[in-house]
């Protein structure tokens, strides 16, 4: 089964909730995440067959309009998306690290999509607006010039929607930064 990913982000909890069920009933998607994120928005994620992704995505976007914040839609994110969304993503080595911030989660997984797409770089993780009113953040490695050009990109896909706010690539980070990070 080819997979897809979709998200909706929504301004009100009680909205988000709606949206969740309509969304989980109008096509065969699996609900990864349905939850509150900081400041008090709700974050639907589901997955499944591009087709009913779309469809679930649409229906929410359609009837909570006026408390969408942002939706994507990926057919076939890269393979490292998800282990960096949940916290298990294995990586031996950390030549250089990239850094990237947006104001809102849905641009962060689509620019992580694009990074990883862009550059021979691993997804460390993607961290989605919990305890960061609403921003959210991905860490990546590679090598210095691989990072770079992943970041530049990432940066240049949430800047479109006017979603970027920082960005960073260090080379060779200190041991004692990456026990935070690993």
């Amino acid at each position: 089964m080819a997979k897809a990913l979709g998200m909706v982000e929504i301004s009100t909890v009680s909205s988000g909730f709606a949206a969740a069920d309509q969304m989980a009933k109008a096509a065969d998607v699996e609900l990864l995440q349905a939850e509150v994120t900081c400041p008090g928005k709700f974050v639907i994620l589901i997955a499944g067959e591009i087709s009913a992704v779309k469809a679930s995505v649409d229906v929410a976007a359609k009837n909570y309009a006026d408390k969408v914040i942002d939706t994507f839609v990926l057919g076939n994110p890269h393979e490292s998306i998800f282990p960096a969304i949940y916290g298990t993503a294995e990586v031996e080595k950390v030549d250089a690290l990239g850094i990237l911030e947006t104001y809102d989660v849905a641009a962060l997984i689509v620019a992580a999509d694009f990074a990883a797409k862009t550059a021979i770089v691993e997804l460390l993780e993607i961290r989605l607006a919990k305890g960061m009113c609403g921003k959210s953040y991905m860490t990546l490695t590679g090598s210095v010039s691989a990072v770079t050009a992943a970041i530049e990109k990432a940066k240049a896909e949430a800047g479109e929607k006017g979603m970027f706010l920082d960005s960073q690539v260090i080379a060779r980070p200190s041991d004692r930064l990456l026990k935070y990070i690993m």
